[in-house]
């Protein structure tokens, strides 16, 4: 899934992250001097998970997508939606 995502993103770098206490984030890339995550999930029922909460503070993100194979988008909070699979490619308009 994150070739998939990389594909469509295209962004001139992209990281896995992660701390020794064991907090991680799937994709960091920037774009236009911001970060963005993306953390997938292979559940039908997303949590947004404690490392997901550290990966937004730690890295300053300006928004984190959880990626997961249901078929729904809902915000979470300002800065955290869950997309659906079918939705990744709407993700490009986001950085058009």
């Amino acid at each position: 899934m994150i070739e998939q995502i990389l594909q469509v993103l295209r962004p001139a770098e992209a990281w896995f992250w992660a701390t020794y206490q064991g907090a991680e984030l799937d994709l960091l890339f920037t774009h236009r001097g911001k970060r963005y995550g993306i953390e997938v999930k292979y559940s039908e029922a997303p949590r947004i998970t404690r490392s997901s909460r550290v990966a937004l503070d730690d890295l300053q993100l300006e928004h984190l997508w959880v990626i997961y194979p249901g078929d729904r988008a809902f915000p979470v909070d300002e800065k955290i939606d869950v997309l659906p699979v079918s939705g990744i490619p709407a993700l490009k308009e986001r950085f058009a």
